[in-house]
């Protein structure tokens, strides 16, 4: 017989990137009295992981449990960045209700359209915390009007409708349920969580479903699955079969080893777990994300919705090129192939390909970050690869039309800046839906639909346009019909002409052509992109020549050669620069940019083929 189990709530709390959902759970663990009173906490303690703390965003969803009157709160952390929605959609399936953030100042964003619409569809419950109440250009009143209009637009029902409203500042550690009234703790939260989030419903005495929707990994005990108990109870030394609503010939007989359940930052061992239960499995190696673990006497998945196929994909290879291996720890294809693959084990909104040649692999992604944060990663462990431009996935329609993955793109701009921005979207074929004035008339806000393969490369360009003050954001929409050709890039490249080290006096004539990405004293090779031109052609330039020396004496005795100090790219200026018939490789010490063919002759008769 179904029962509630009162003594339990479990939440996902979701937002746009930024609105404060990470810091937000940080005041819930502290007011709960997670940490001991003289205890050093770091702030946003649950985005652990280097690029997380160092980008300010949450990439990976998280687990954490508070006590609060006797009832036990499992809190999951989603990402706010839609390029990493694919952890979003997964986690709900856990959870009975959501806290859904929004910036009393920004109000509602496209992100924050994409998860609430996620949550509508499992008719969850939703309370709308009102964030950063406290800030100076708050407008509260209006960001909840804002919000009921979204819950409007995405169907939401009555019951959804009618839904609590939470003031609060998270970083102050207060909420209030009064927008004039500034509150004193988290309580007001607390107990709106407790009262209208409903209790998880579950048979105890029927056979045991435990679905998974998060997987870890630990070195010491390998994968941990994460999920919730919907039906029966899980104990540890218990026999399981494991199988997958999707996968129909998935059935795995295996053992529990241990088991684990959440308290405050820390998973805790248990013999065993209820109804409701959020619980970590650990010792089996085959569990998967979507796997249901049952009883063997009733093997029953639950069914489980299909995560959103990616929109954007790279290639992945060995670097050839003649520097390589000189500053990488895994460099061979049989590395590269592995450490893709084990991605998979964690992020299901990846896919990995392996292609017609050994040393390639497609990997395709939500989005140009989603792709660059794996990058980054397998960079800091010590992974030396070369990457291509990233390209969108088409589709074929029924009467074999192509069509491409569009986006929403919100965009906020001081005034001055909007018709450049406008004119180059409409250069990427974007589409202006609507135009609006915030913040008191000195910023304009433009929402663009656009083909997603015409923000590839444009961030760059649009901090540039916009002097750094522009804020722009973008969410998957739908497939439309192919829009046309788009022309990337309008200035060519700096090509090094020989191998060898850039010299001083060959730097400072290649810096009359165009803007140069490296100093002197940095190891070159032929074919390798050493700045950018000013004009729309490639031009090939020698940085490796010396000064000839002769006996006559210079009249303006040899000044003192003056380098305008180089442009260094990051990691996503360089994946935005690159162009098509260009690669960048990556090591843990450098990020070079090549031509694809490095011999110059090859070059020109590749070019005129193309051409012709």
């Amino acid at each position: 017989m179904r029962q509630k189990r009162e003594d339990v709530r479990n939440v996902a709390i979701i937002a746009h990137v930024d609105h404060g959902k990470t810091t937000l759970v940080d005041e819930l663990l502290k007011q709960s009295g997670v940490f001991r009173e003289n205890q050093e906490v770091a702030e946003r303690v649950m985005d652990s992981n280097d690029i997380e703390r160092e980008r300010g965003i949450t990439i990976l969803s998280k687990n954490t449990a508070v006590m609060y009157k006797g009832t036990k709160i499992n809190i999951i952390d989603t990402p706010g960045h839609a390029d990493f929605g694919g952890e979003v959609e997964r986690v709900l399936k856990m959870v009975n209700g959501v806290i859904l953030v929004v910036d009393a100042f920004e109000g509602a964003m496209p992100q924050t359209k994409f998860v609430l619409r996620k949550a509508l569809e499992l008719k969850l419950p939703v309370i709308v915390c009102i964030n950063k109440i406290d800030r100076p250009e708050a407008r509260p009143d209006e960001v909840v009007d804002e919000v009921l209009e979204l819950f409007l637009e995405l169907d939401a029902d009555d019951s959804q409708l009618d839904c609590p409203f939470v003031y609060a500042s998270a970083k102050a550690g207060i909420a209030s349920l009064d927008a004039d009234e500034m509150g004193t703790d988290m309580e007001p939260l607390f107990e709106t969580i407790i009262n209208y989030i409903p209790a998880p419903e579950g048979d105890p005495e029927a056979a045991t479903q435990v679905l998974i929707s998060t997987i870890d990994y630990n070195e010491y005990v390998g994968r941990i699955g994460v999920g919730k108990v919907d039906n029966g109870t899980i104990r540890v030394n218990q026999d399981v079969v494991i199988c997958n609503h999707h996968n129909p010939d998935k059935i795995i007989k295996t053992k529990v080893s241990k088991l684990y359940e959440f308290d405050g930052l820390n998973k805790v061992e248990v013999k065993e777990a209820g109804i409701g239960s959020i619980v970590a499995v650990s010792g089996i190696s085959e569990l998967h994300i979507g796997d249901t673990i049952c009883s063997p006497e009733n093997v029953v998945p639950i069914p489980f919705q299909k995560i959103s196929e990616p929109t954007i994909a790279m290639q992945f290879m060995v670097n050839d090129s003649p520097l390589a291996g000189q500053e990488g720890k895994f460099v061979t294809s049989r590395h590269l192939r592995d450490r893709l693959f084990r991605e998979l084990n964690t992020d299901v909104s990846l896919r990995v390909e392996e292609t017609d040649s050994p040393d390639r692999f497609k990997v395709s992604g939500r989005g140009e970050l989603h792709l660059s944060v794996l990058i980054e990663n397998m960079r800091r462990e010590g992974f030396e690869f070369a990457v291509s431009k990233a390209e969108v996935l088409y589709h074929t329609d029924e009467n074999g039309k192509k069509l491409e993955p569009m986006e929403l793109a919100y965009i906020d701009v001081p005034n001055e800046f909007a018709g450049a921005v406008i004119e180059k979207l409409g250069q990427r074929k974007g589409e202006l839906r609507n135009m609006g004035s915030i913040s008191g008339g000195t910023y304009t806000r433009l929402e663009f639909s656009i083909p997603a393969r015409g923000l590839i490369g444009y961030r760059g360009e649009f901090m540039t346009d916009t002097k750094g003050n522009g804020i722009l954001n973008t969410v998957f929409d739908d497939y439309g019909p192919y829009k046309g050709d788009i022309q990337y890039r309008k200035m060519g490249s700096l090509i090094a002409f020989e191998s060898g080290e850039s010299i001083t006096y060959g730097l400072y004539n290649a810096q009359e052509r165009g803007t140069l990405f490296i100093g002197p004293g940095e190891k070159v090779y032929s074919g390798m992109v050493i700045g950018q031109t000013g004009r729309s052609e490639d031009i090939e330039i020698n940085v490796c020549k010396k000064k000839q020396l002769t006996n006559t004496r210079s009249s303006s005795a040899d000044e003192a050669l003056r380098l305008t100090p180089p442009r260094i790219l990051s990691l996503e200026q360089a994946l935005d620069f690159i162009d098509t018939d260009e690669l960048l490789e990556v090591t843990p010490t450098n990020l070079r940019i090549r031509k694809k063919i490095l011999d110059p002759t090859l070059r020109k008769r590749a070019m005129i083929n193309k051409k012709a």
